[in-house]
């Protein structure tokens, strides 16, 4: 049985991101991981209405807050502790991560 983590990775620091998602491709390849990524996303823009009070019949408002989201997504096959290892480190809190695992069977085999 081998299992497949796939790493997603968003943040709205794209230097960050593409700093993190460099570390965690060097620390593969040195570890001999087998390593797909990172996939980058299309950057998702985003825009929050902001009003100027919070009456309800009050319609003054601010300019809305716009930003932007960055995504890359990265999958490790095999090499289980290493996986956990990248998963469980402390990122800077302008990344946010979830990490998905999947049992891949072998050919030929039953559930």
């Amino acid at each position: 049985m081998t299992f497949v983590t796939r790493l997603t990775l968003q943040s709205g620091d794209r230097a960050a991101l593409d700093g993190i998602v460099e570390d965690i491709k060097t620390t593969a390849e040195r570890k001999g991981a087998a390593l797909k990524g990172p996939h980058s996303h299309p950057p998702e823009k985003f825009s929050v209405p902001q009003r100027c009070r919070l009456h309800a019949d009050d319609e003054r408002r601010f300019s809305s807050w716009e930003y932007t989201v960055f995504t890359r997504e990265l999958e490790i096959h095999g090499h289980d502790e290493l996986a956990r290892d990248i998963a469980s480190q402390d990122f800077p809190d302008s990344i946010h991560i979830e990490a998905e695992v999947e049992q891949i069977h072998g050919a030929g085999r039953g559930n």
